[in-house]
């Protein structure tokens, strides 16, 4: 299948996946700090953003999606990227280096290192989001993204510093979450959702500081999971790559330094 991406940049593959409900422009802050290093492509994933839906019958769970990523690399010719993900895309990335087909994986927040009452919350906050974009009327979505309370309320949960988002990427990520078509089966999954098999790759895992969707404790789990001490992205929401783009893109940078590798032409 065909998915939706944007690339930049030139040097070794970093492959870059976003959460759930949301898309490619997630990244959009870092996207050139990645790029003068970077081979970047942004992807959407399958069901969300500009990406046609999984095949008929698919489940929507991580490990499709991670199919999916690693069928699209072949298309492209890339092989064995550097691979990051933010919350869902997170996950996904993990997967991938438990599989061993990339390179390197830096997570940002993953999903799947929850307690069962963590998971209600999270699961309820997504539902609560989707829903409020679903059903607010599109002169008032436009009014909500131009006003700063308006971006606190939106966003708040999201990101540390929303005064930080333009309008027009309030509006613009609000249309992805409530045209996600993968969104309802996807946040299902969640539900059986178990932190992946170890990885055969390097591995970073950074949490933000002020993560108000997967709480920071959730880290001590991926830091047992991993092996290795979690980054904190001081200052840095759920999604931080709006808080604080030199820090996220610093991160990323030195996650992918083990090594370089190799794309077709």
């Amino acid at each position: 299948m065909e998915l939706t991406y944007e690339r930049r940049g030139h040097g070794p593959p970093l492959v870059l996946l976003h959460g759930i409900g949301h898309h490619w422009q997630a990244w959009a802050p870092v996207l050139d700090r990645l790029a003068a290093a970077h081979d970047v492509i942004a992807v959407d994933l399958p069901g969300f953003g500009g990406s046609p839906p999984l095949p008929p019958g698919t489940p929507y769970t991580a490990e499709a999606m991670a199919d999916a990523i690693d069928a699209f690399c072949t298309r492209l010719g890339v092989r064995e990227p550097d691979v990051a993900g933010n919350s869902f895309g997170g996950y996904v990335a993990l997967e991938l280096a438990s599989r061993g087909v990339i390179r390197t994986a830096a997570a940002l927040s993953p999903a799947g290192f929850w307690s069962e009452p963590e998971l209600v919350y999270a699961r309820a906050v997504l539902k609560l989001l989707r829903s409020a974009t679903s059903t607010m009327p599109p002169g008032r979505r436009a009014a909500v993204a131009e006003s700063p309370l308006g971006r606190i309320l939106s966003h708040g949960l999201l990101v540390a510093h929303p005064s930080k988002l333009s309008p027009q990427a309030v509006t613009d990520a609000a249309q992805a979450l409530r045209e996600s078509r993968g969104f309802d089966q996807t946040l299902d999954s969640f539900v059986w959702m178990m932190p992946p098999a170890p990885p055969k790759v390097p591995v970073t895992i950074a949490w933000g500081e002020r993560d108000r969707l997967l709480l920071r404790r959730q880290a001590v789990r991926a830091a047992r999971w991993s092996g290795q001490r979690v980054k904190l992205l001081k200052g840095c929401g759920h999604v931080p790559m709006s808080d604080d783009p030199a820090l996220v893109a610093r991160v990323l940078h030195e996650a992918t330094l083990p090594g370089a590798p190799e794309t077709a032409d």
